[in-house]
């Protein structure tokens, strides 16, 4: 434990219900040669000139080649997910008129990191300057949901328990088999290069709201991070949210599967903070197991063989879901996303964005052909 000197209290904002946030990267790509466009400023030069309603919902990021939806404070994931169709609708306006198309990925499938253009502000400068190769490496989209936590005292055991699922979340999600040009083998090669950076990759399992602020305070004064958010952890608590944020997942291509995964996290969330609230002790595996899942998933995807727990079983990640799926159905009618639940099983039925990436590849036998099929699942 870090002397006290170093802890700096961290306040958590409570949410007083399991409230939903959703922020969605896409990709920018050129309407004719389908390499990614370092177009944002162009872009956001017309969102603040045309005063768009929903101009709040729609954030710049690391690179120019990309924009983030972001929804408001949601009661359902079908609330998330009209708040991104309405933010999609007006930014779809305006890429039309640039020439450029939205594309939902975790990795683009030949696009070289040299060509991209860093947004301007310090916080990203800094950032590249620090990470150097690995930072500007970073071609990479993905999906954060937010969940409301009503005491700050549940985040972290509900955090490490929530990672028995993580193979779950990354395997249905994963779109990023290609980089560069080549195949790399992986499902999630997103997952992989993130883990890169410093403070990403999978979060530490403090038991005590103390131990992580001990954490933050080292952080701090060995001047790793300056503020929260250089926290990158794939799930993380959020005290200014009132919220944990479950960054797992790979860029999604359609609103249609975003539902099903935010469905997903929705209910793991809530069911994990009821049954602690209940009383019991929520179940965890060792850091060395997560790891083994993260890398089983990130390799694997929906072919995967998952860790399910402590004891060192093991089952097809699909067969697991199959029983999660049912298990969790009274937690979705309770949240008013029993449909989008049972969406996951959609996913798995016609397969995951990187099996369909790999079918388009393998038919046309191009890269632009993969890029026109997730453009052409935007919905």
């Amino acid at each position: 434990m870090a002397p006290a000197a170093r802890t700096t209290p961290i306040e958590f904002r409570a949410s007083a219900a399991p409230t939903l946030g959703v922020e969605w990267e896409l990709a920018l790509v050129d309407r004719h040669t389908r390499d990614l466009v370092n177009a944002a400023d162009p872009l956001f030069e017309l969102i603040e000139g045309r005063g768009l309603s929903r101009r709040t919902h729609i954030h710049k990021e690391l690179l120019r080649n990309t924009v983030e939806l972001v929804t408001g404070i949601c009661r359902t994931t079908a609330e998330a997910m009209d708040d991104l169709g309405a933010t999609l609708a007006q930014v779809r306006e305006l890429t039309d008129e640039l020439g450029i198309d939205l594309y939902g990925a975790g990795t683009h499938p030949f696009a070289e990191w040299s060509g991209q253009q860093l947004t301007e502000g310090s916080r990203y400068a800094e950032l590249i300057e620090r990470t150097q190769w690995w930072g500007r490496q970073m071609l990479i989209w993905g999906v954060h949901v937010h969940v409301g936590i009503d005491h700050r005292d549940k985040v972290l055991p509900i955090l490490s328990s929530l990672l028995t699922y993580y193979p779950h979340l990354l395997a249905l999600s994963a779109s990023s088999p290609m980089w560069a040009g080549q195949e790399t083998g992986y499902a999630s090669n997103r997952s992989m290069m993130f883990q890169q950076l410093p403070t990403a990759g999978l979060p530490f399992q403090f038991q005590q709201w103390s131990e992580f602020e001990a954490f933050v305070g080292d952080q701090r004064t060995t001047g790793i991070i300056d503020n929260l958010t250089e926290i990158r952890w794939d799930i993380r608590p959020s005290p200014h949210l009132g919220t944990i944020e479950v960054r797992v997942c790979d860029g999604v291509s359609n609103r249609r599967e975003l539902a099903a995964l935010v469905a997903l996290t929705h209910c793991l969330v809530v069911d994990l903070d009821q049954r602690l609230t209940a009383g019991e002790e929520l179940p965890q595996m060792a850091p060395w197991l997560v790891q083994e899942n993260k890398w089983r998933a990130a390799r694997y995807g929906l072919d995967a063989i998952v860790i399910l727990d402590s004891d060192c079983h093991e089952r097809l990640v699909t067969d697991d879901l199959a029983d999660l799926l049912v298990r969790l159905e009274p937690v979705a009618a309770r949240l008013g996303c029993t449909e989008e639940l049972a969406s996951v099983a959609e996913i798995i039925a016609g397969g995951a964005s990187y099996q369909r990436q790999h079918l388009v590849h393998r038919s046309a036998g191009n890269l632009r052909s993969v890029v026109d099929a997730v453009v052409g699942e935007l919905d």
